[in-house]
């Protein structure tokens, strides 16, 4: 198996990145018990910065824009609102969060906290009122590619959840890649998918 970091540097190397963009990610479209999330960067980016990491969120929040959903970006770590501060895993998040707030103000966006706090409604009215994202988050920024790649194959495969994609954010123009044993439906899906992009690219969406 090729690394997808390998297989769409033939694309980026005749397409280029698309205006604006700094850098190219993956996402997952997660169907799981009548939701829709989106996990990011689950497939290029070994271990991003916190430049890359807001920029990761922006584009993962740009593919939760295309299915039609308001993105509500969670920024996801072993800590909650600051309690584990000072440890650099951590001060990576918390960093992205205080860039994208600057980039991208109009986009809903907290962290850093835990998945649980993320999706889960009760836990976060309980221990965390303040925070509008907090249990409603639709779009899950995972810290690095190891965790985000381990999230989405066990929701997959002890979940049930339907997993679409990788969709690849960031070249300038769509290109997507199908997952080693990808199945007919996959391939389907993915198809879809990329026409969806180029239409909405003609209308000027982004």
């Amino acid at each position: 198996a090729t690394p997808y970091a390998d297989t769409i540097r033939p694309a980026l190397q005749v397409l280029g990145k698309g205006d604006q963009v700094s850098v190219i990610s993956g996402v997952y479209v997660m169907l799981f018990k009548g939701r829709r999330f989106y996990f990011g960067d689950c497939t290029v980016n070994a271990n991003p910065d916190a430049q890359t990491l807001a920029q990761i969120a922006r584009n993962t929040a740009a593919v939760a824009r295309q299915f039609g959903d308001t993105p509500r970006v969670a920024m996801l770590s072993y800590s909650d609102f600051g309690e584990s501060r000072g440890f650099p895993a951590v001060d990576k998040v918390a960093k992205a969060v205080a860039i994208l707030q600057e980039l991208d103000p109009e986009l809903e966006v907290d962290g850093e906290m835990q998945a649980d706090t993320a999706v889960n409604p009760t836990r976060a009215e309980n221990d965390f009122p303040f925070s509008k994202i907090a249990g409603r988050a639709n779009v899950l920024i995972f810290p690095d590619l190891g965790s985000g790649n381990i999230a989405y194959k066990l929701l997959r495969e002890l979940g049930g959840a339907t997993a679409v994609g990788p969709v690849l954010i960031g070249l300038s123009h769509p290109v997507n890649a199908l997952a080693l044993g990808s199945t007919v439906d996959d391939i389907v899906n993915m198809a879809a998918i990329t026409v969806n992009q180029v239409i909405a690219r003609g209308r000027g969406t982004k």
